[in-house]
C-alpha cells in the first residue's frame, strides 16, 4: 500500500487531504489548501456582472489562463496578481511536491478550523494546481464543491494500517505482538493466546478470526458519513444525474437545474460503476503484472549488460594491445633499415674522404716539388724535366674534374615514412554494429570479356547482379604479388573499372574484387587469373611499351608527342621516368637526342621511384646513368637492362660503351633522363633486343 500515498496527498500541503473537496475538473485538494490559494478576480470578470451584461454563464465558468495571467511558464506553476490594491507583495511557496504556492494577500488565518468557516471574498477565482484550469466561484464559495467523502475514508484506513503494531490482550507478561483479532469477542489475541483462550472447536469455531490491522480499522471506524447535497445542505444525495455524472437530492430534480436530466437510482449505478471499476482494474492488473515481468527483464538486462560489457572490455584492451605489438615490431624494423641507410650513408662519405685525402696528399707533394723546380736555376736540368711535370701537373688537375668535388651521398635520408594511411585507419577505427539495419551489396561479378593485359599492365571491369536491390557505394579490388603470395588493395573506389600498371613482366597475378556500403562488405567475386606480357621462354626477353611519366616528373620537365619527347624549362638538370617499371627479364629502349645546345651534360639510364628528380641523374645512390662518350645532336642512345643477370649495359649509335656499365643492378627500375633546357630526347620502346646479345643470351 506504500505506493498509494501519493494519491493521498493534496498538491499543495504535501500532506494528506483534510476535509478534501472535488473541484469540477475531477481533482481533490484540501478545504484550507484551497481558500489559501483563491484569487480576487477584477469586477467586470464576476458572475454578477456578466448576468448583468446578458452574458450567459454557468456555476462553473472556466478563465483563459493568458487572460488572468494565472500561468507561469517561467516556472511551470500557477500564480496570482495582487487581488487587493493594497496588499503587499508576498513571495512564493513551494510545497513538498513541487507546486508553486502563493499565500494570500491577507494575514492568513491562525487555525485551519477557522480558515474553513472563514467567508470567501467577493469575485473569487481558484485554479486547479494540478491540471491549471481555473473557475470563479459563486456566492456559495467553496461550499459549492462536494466533499470527498470516500477519500477520506481511504486515508483513515491507510493511516490506520500504519499505525504501530497491536499488542496481545491475555498475556499476562510483556505482551507479544497480536497476530488475529476475533470479531465476535473483540480481542486481540496471539498465537499461543489464541490456541489456549479461543480454541477452534465447539461454539467458538464460527467466530470470525481477521489480522490485527483490518479488525482495529473495524472496531474504530467511525459510523458512515452520509452526504448532502451542495445546493440543499439538508437533503441526502438518493439519485444520480446521468447528464451531469453527479449524485443529486430530490429536491435538486424538483426544482434545481436537475429536474429535466435523466437520472437514476444512487443504489444501482453505485453498483454499475463499482462493476465498471472492478472491470477496469481487471485490464490495469494485468498491465501491472506484465509491468513486474518487464522490470524483472531489465534487471536480468542489467545484470547480462554488466557481464557483457567486462568481456567486451577485455576484447577490445587484447586487440588493441595487438595492433599496439604489431606497430611496435614495425617500428623495430624501420628502424633497423634506417640504421642500414646511416650506416652506408657513412661508409660512401668516408670512403670518399679517404679517396679525396689521398690524392690531395699527392697533389700538395706534387705543388711543392714544382714550387722547389721553379727556384733552380740551372735552366738545362729544368728543361730536362719540365715537360713531364707539366704533363703531370695537367693530368692531375684533369684528375680533379667536374665531378670529382661533388659528394657521392646526401646528408638527407630519403627514407620518407607515409603514416598518413595509418593514421587514417586509427581514426576511422569505429565499431561494427553486430545486427544489420540494412543488408550488404550483392557480390559483383568480374565481366571476363573486358579483362585482359598489355605489357605490365592490367585493366579490370566488374558489375553488380541484374537482380541486386541494395546498392553498392564503392568497390574493393585486390591483387595478389604476382607469386600466388597474399592479396593486397590496389583500388578502392566507385568506378567499375580499373586499369593497374607496373606490374611485373612474365607473371601470373590473381584478382578478386569485393562491394561495400555503410552496413558492411560483400563476399568476394571470383577469382581472376591475369598473364602479364607475352615473353619469349628461352631467350626471356620482353618487349614493352611505354612512355614517359607526368606524374612523377619534375615540374619543370616539358612533355610533348604523347609525352614520347621532353625537355626542360629550367638550366639546371631536372629528372624524368618512364611510366612502366621493370623487375625481371631482359628490357631494351632507344632515345635519340632531337636538340644539343651549348655542350650540356644529359644522362640516361634507370632509377628507382624516389630519386632525386632536381640535380643530375647518377648523383646519388638511387639512379644508374651513363653522361658521356660522344652524345650529339642526332645521337641514339640505347639501354639495355638484363635483370636475370643483374646488369645494365649502354650503346651509342648502336656500339656499345664499354663491357658492362653496372653489375648487381636488382630490383625495381624505372627508365629514367636527366636533362635542362638546352636539350630534348625522344623515346623510342617496343624494340627488340639486339641481335649479338640476344645470341648471347640463348647460349647462355
Amino acid at each position: 500500500m506504500e505506493e498509494m500515498e501519493e494519491e493521498l496527498k493534496c498538491p499543495v500541503c504535501g500532506s494528506f487531504y483534510r476535509e478534501p473537496i472535488i473541484l469540477p475538473c475531477s481533482h481533490n485538494i484540501c478545504q484550507a489548501c484551497a481558500r489559501n490559494i483563491l484569487v480576487q478576480t477584477p469586477e467586470s470578470e464576476s458572475p454578477q456582472s456578466r448576468r448583468a451584461s446578458g452574458s450567459g454563464v454557468s456555476d462553473y465558468d472556466y478563465l483563459d489562463l493568458d487572460k488572468m495571467s494565472l500561468y507561469s511558464e517561467a516556472d511551470s506553476g500557477y500564480g496570482s496578481y495582487g487581488g487587493f490594491a493594497s496588499a503587499p507583495t508576498t513571495p512564493c511557496q513551494k510545497s513538498p511536491n513541487g507546486v508553486r504556492v502563493f499565500p494570500p494577500a491577507m494575514p492568513p488565518p491562525p487555525t485551519h478550523l477557522s480558515a474553513a468557516l472563514a467567508p470567501v471574498p467577493r469575485n473569487s477565482c481558484i485554479t486547479c494546481p494540478q491540471c491549471h484550469r481555473s473557475l470563479i466561484l459563486d456566492d456559495r464559495g467553496l461550499r459549492g464543491f462536494p466533499k470527498n467523502r470516500v477519500l477520506e475514508g481511504v486515508i483513515d484506513r491507510y493511516q490506520q494500517s500504519k499505525a504501530a503494531a497491536l499488542k496481545c490482550q491475555l498475556c499476562e507478561k510483556a505482551p507479544k505482538e497480536a497476530t488475529v483479532m476475533c470479531e465476535q469477542c473483540d480481542v486481540f489475541y496471539c498465537d499461543p493466546c489464541r490456541l489456549r483462550c479461543h480454541p477452534p472447536r465447539g461454539p467458538l469455531a464460527k467466530h470470525r478470526l481477521v489480522p490485527p490491522a483490518q479488525g482495529r480499522v473495524s472496531r474504530r471506524l467511525s459510523p458512515r458519513k452520509v452526504s448532502t447535497c451542495t445546493d440543499h445542505e439538508l437533503e441526502n444525495h438518493s439519485m444520480y444525474c446521468v447528464q451531469c455524472k453527479m449524485p443529486v437530492c430530490y429536491q435538486c430534480l424538483e426544482e434545481g437545474k436537475h429536474s429535466s436530466h435523466e437520472v437514476k437510482a444512487l443504489g444501482a449505478m453505485w453498483k454499475l460503476h463499482k462493476s465498471q471499476l472492478s472491470q477496469a482494474l481487471n485490464g490495469l492488473s494485468d498491465r501491472a503484472k506484465e509491468a513486474k515481468e518487464f522490470l524483472v527483464q531489465l534487471r536480468n538486462m542489467v545484470q547480462q549488460i554488466q557481464e557483457n560489457s567486462v568481456e567486451f572490455e577485455a576484447c577490445l584492451v587484447a586487440q588493441c594491445d595487438a595492433l599496439i605489438d604489431a606497430l611496435n615490431r614495425r617500428k623495430a624494423q624501420l628502424l633497423a633499415r634506417v640504421n642500414k641507410e646511416h650506416e652506408h650513408k657513412l661508409k660512401v662519405v668516408r670512403d670518399q674522404i679517404s679517396h679525396c685525402t689521398v690524392k690531395l696528399r699527392q697533389t700538395t707533394g706534387l705543388m711543392e716539388y714544382c714550387l722547389e723546380v721553379i727556384k733552380e736555376n740551372d735552366p738545362s736540368g729544368f728543361l730536362q724535366i719540365s715537360d713531364a711535370l707539366i704533363r703531370r701537373v695537367h693530368l692531375t688537375e684533369d684528375q680533379w674534374g667536374k665531378g670529382t668535388l661533388t659528394p657521392r651521398m646526401t646528408t638527407d635520408f630519403d627514407l620518407s615514412l607515409d603514416n598518413s594511411p595509418l593514421l587514417q585507419s586509427i581514426h576511422q577505427l569505429d565499431f561494427v554494429q553486430m545486427k544489420a539495419s540494412s543488408p550488404v551489396p550483392a557480390t559483383p561479378i568480374l565481366q571476363l570479356e573486358e579483362c585482359c593485359t598489355h605489357n605490365n599492365s592490367a585493366t579490370l571491369s566488374w558489375k553488380q547482379p541484374p537482380l541486386s536491390a541494395v546498392p553498392a557505394e564503392g568497390y574493393i579490388l585486390e591483387l595478389d604479388d604476382g607469386n600466388g603470395g597474399q592479396f593486397r588493395e590496389v583500388y578502392v573506389g566507385k568506378e567499375t573499372m580499373c586499369t593497374v600498371d607496373g606490374l611485373h613482366f612474365n607473371s601470373t597475378y590473381n584478382a578478386r574484387v569485393k562491394a561495400f556500403n555503410k552496413t558492411g562488405v560483400s563476399q568476394y567475386s571470383k577469382t581472376l587469373v591475369l598473364q602479364t606480357s607475352e615473353v619469349d621462354i628461352k631467350k626471356l626477353l620482353a618487349v614493352a611499351w611505354f612512355a614517359f611519366d607526368p606524374g612523377s616528373a619534375h615540374s619543370d620537365i616539358i612533355f610533348s608527342n604523347d609525352n614520347l619527347t621532353v625537355t626542360c624549362s629550367s638550366y639546371d638538370d631536372r629528372v624524368v621516368l618512364g611510366k612502366t617499371g621493370f623487375s625481371k627479364g631482359v628490357h631494351y629502349w632507344e632515345l635519340t637526342v632531337d636538340r644539343y645546345d651549348n655542350h650540356p651534360d644529359p644522362a640516361f639510364g634507370v632509377a628507382h621511384m624516389d630519386v632525386m628528380k632536381d640535380v643530375m641523374l647518377g648523383k646519388d645512390d638511387k639512379a644508374w646513368a651513363i653522361t658521356e662518350g660522344g652524345i650529339t645532336k642526332g645521337a641514339t642512345i640505347g639501354v639495355l637492362l638484363d635483370l636475370n643477370r643483374k646488369t645494365l649495359t649502354f650503346f651509342i649509335n648502336d656500339e656499345q660503351q664499354g663491357p658492362i656499365a653496372f653489375e648487381n643492378v636488382e630490383g625495381l627500375f624505372f627508365p629514367a633522363v636527366s636533362l635542362n633546357r638546352n636539350v630534348q630526347v625522344t623515346l623510342h620502346t617496343g624494340l627488340p633486343v639486339p641481335d649479338f646479345y640476344s645470341s648471347r643470351a640463348s647460349i647462355a
